[in-house]
């Protein structure tokens, strides 16, 4: 890559983690405040109303900030024509949905969901209003400015709930910490953003992003409904308990994996899309990334993975305990989706929507039969089932990369093997050496220790490029800072 792209990658990558990690932090901080103060009766109301916003939300993005990021030239008129139609989208939808409440309410027996949907809705008609402003930033690697706007609007959401729920507003304070949230954060956009609209309507840019972005606007609804679908299988076939520890078991491992997707995810398309036109150099660039998510992915999944049963039991009592096992079992397949994220990713800086679109659909649906044939054996059994074909689709993904740039399996496993091996070599060995330790906190803390000396010496000694480049990095903007 040139000194300038390199350069603007990096920056991408650093600020893409500290907003993913701040996140974390932030909503686990908040949640564990709110979690004590309100009943799950409360979370179960706004969690009711989950479904549509999710799939209203993908409905009123329909895949244009991907469209915009891929697009070789992007003039004035592409974001005109994509704000006006986001916020006519978003405000039929808002009176759609608004008007739709009492039938919402009917479907649950619940009256007082007609008042709280109309208020949440109000979320759709502000978030419509960002969407150019995050296409903007998203194009450009623009990182550090979605995060800071991202790490404020947590903070005064975050400060907003709480409030509110310790005056008695219930699950109100959930729903105006979520407008706020959003509020904040558009408004934030729009002032760091330099583009403007203007009034003139030529919507003539988007039958093309439409084209493109359709395919990732039903992807992201069948992501939503399928999830959703999961957890409803889940609670035909299994006792609440065993949900309740499943839900528990994946809500961390979600935490661990899209903290690393996310900084991936932050950079990886615009970047491809800028070298689209040159396959040779953008195999390059996709090997090194390759090598960069494998490094940092692998020791910090199978990390949690070594750390499950101390982490759960120290966080939120033994009580919980069980959902560590099963984290143990996500966390190895969470190892793999940043990894997924960025093969995800080329294919849609390629245009090949079409491609992501059959691959997540085919996999959910094949995820499912196979949780239909297993639950009689047990949860344990379906996870496990759950986690192989998650990883051996990984396959199906190269399939379809390698036909766009031409990387080979053998170049693939030379860029992740070094370090999933490395990684799984130092979780054994810092298992192994803190086997016979009885206090949990310094179990737990040496498990760490040994685990991150021995991967980092084996890097060190081995002379890893991507871990001496990611040094450097650090230690030259330490230097700067």
């Amino acid at each position: 890559m040139p000194p300038s792209l390199k350069q603007t990658t990096a920056r991408g990558l650093f600020w893409g983690l500290v907003n993913n990690g701040t996140q974390q932090v932030l909503n686990l901080v908040f949640g564990i405040f709110l979690a004590r103060l309100l009943t799950p009766a409360d979370y179960g109301m706004v969690g009711m109303l989950s479904v549509f916003s999710f799939i209203a939300a993908a409905i009123q993005e329909s895949g244009f900030i991907s469209a915009l990021a891929n697009r070789k030239v992007v003039e004035h008129r592409d974001f005109n024509a994509v704000f006006w139609f986001s916020t006519l989208l978003s405000f039929s939808l808002y009176w759609i949905l608004f008007f739709c409440a009492p039938l919402i309410a009917r479907f649950y027996h619940n009256p007082d969901l007609i008042p709280l949907a109309r208020y949440s809705f109000i979320g759709f008609f502000i978030s419509g209003l960002g969407i150019v402003p995050t296409a903007y930033l998203f194009r450009n690697m623009q990182v550090k400015q979605k995060a800071v706007g991202t790490i404020l609007a947590l903070v005064i959401s975050g400060i907003t709930g709480i409030t509110l729920a310790y005056h008695g507003f219930s699950y109100w304070g959930i729903a105006t910490q979520s407008l706020v949230y959003i509020s904040v954060l558009t408004l934030f956009l729009w002032c760091v953003c330099p583009w403007r609209p203007t009034f003139s309507f030529d919507f003539r840019p988007l039958r093309e992003m439409l084209a493109f972005g359709f395919k990732l606007l039903f992807t992201n609804i069948f992501n939503h409904v399928n999830n959703n679908l999961f957890a409803i299988i889940l609670g035909r076939f299994y006792s609440e308990r065993e949900v309740g520890q499943f839900n528990q078991a994946n809500k961390w491992n979600y935490m661990g994996h899209s903290l690393i997707s996310g900084m991936v995810g932050s950079v990886a398309q615009p970047l491809f899309a800028q070298i689209a036109d040159d396959n040779e150099r953008q195999l390059r660039v996709f090997r090194k990334m390759l090598r960069f998510t494998s490094f940092i992915s692998f020791p910090a999944m199978l990390g949690l993975s070594l750390v499950a049963p101390e982490l759960i039991t120290i966080a939120i009592t033994e009580k919980w305990l069980p959902s560590a096992r099963i984290l143990q079992l996500l966390a190895i397949s969470g190892a793999f989706l940043p990894i997924i994220t960025l093969y995800s990713n080329l294919l849609i800086s390629k245009g090949r929507s079409d491609i992501y679109l059959g691959c997540t659909v085919a996999l959910g649906i094949l995820q499912l039969a196979a949780m239909l044939v297993t639950y009689p054996y047990g949860l344990t059994v379906m996870v496990s089932l759950f986690v192989i074909i998650q990883i051996l689709w990984l396959l199906v993904w190269h399939h379809f990369v390698r036909r766009e740039i031409k990387l080979s399996y053998f170049a693939a496993l030379k860029d992740i093997t070094p370090f999933a091996l490395i990684a799984t070599f130092a979780m054994t060995l810092s298992y192994f050496f803190t086997y016979n330790i009885e206090n949990i906190y310094l179990l737990f803390g040496a498990k760490i220790l040994i685990a991150a000396t021995v991967y980092t010496l084996i890097l060190w000694a081995s002379k890893a490029v991507t871990f001496r480049e990611c040094l450097s990095y650090l230690l030259k903007k330490r230097k700067a800072d």
